[in-house]
């Protein structure tokens, strides 16, 4: 799955892998630059809005590894939740293994990348 899909579409699965290195940590990433720079020009603006903005790639993210785990996306709602919906997000996403095989929500994305 390229970054477009993993960032902008609800649909499928993604593995802890793709989580974690085409979705959460390039976030982080982008956040941490945005506020080193911002903070020493606009005081913060810039990276309030970027912020803003990656909540839409975090959803998906996290809606596609729920999908992995076999759990409907609605469960990207405890995201709502502060500290304890993200730390739910990244021990359920980050840290704990998809359905192996195919499940409601798609092929097993660890088969297809061996596929690949």
């Amino acid at each position: 799955m390229d970054y477009k899909d993993v960032w902008l579409n609800f649909e499928g699965r993604i593995s802890r892998s793709e989580f974690w290195l085409k979705g959460i940590l390039p976030i982080i990433v982008i956040n941490l630059l945005l506020s080193a720079v911002d903070s020493a020009i606009t005081g913060g603006l810039i990276a309030t809005l970027a912020g803003i903005v990656l909540i839409y790639p975090t959803v998906a993210i996290a809606i596609k590894r729920f999908h992995d785990r076999n759990k409907s996306g609605w469960w990207a709602l405890i995201l709502l939740i502060p500290f304890f919906g993200m730390l739910w997000v990244l021990i359920e996403g980050g840290a704990l293994k998809g359905t192996v095989g195919n499940n409601d929500y798609g092929p097993d994305p660890e088969q297809a990348n061996l596929e690949n």
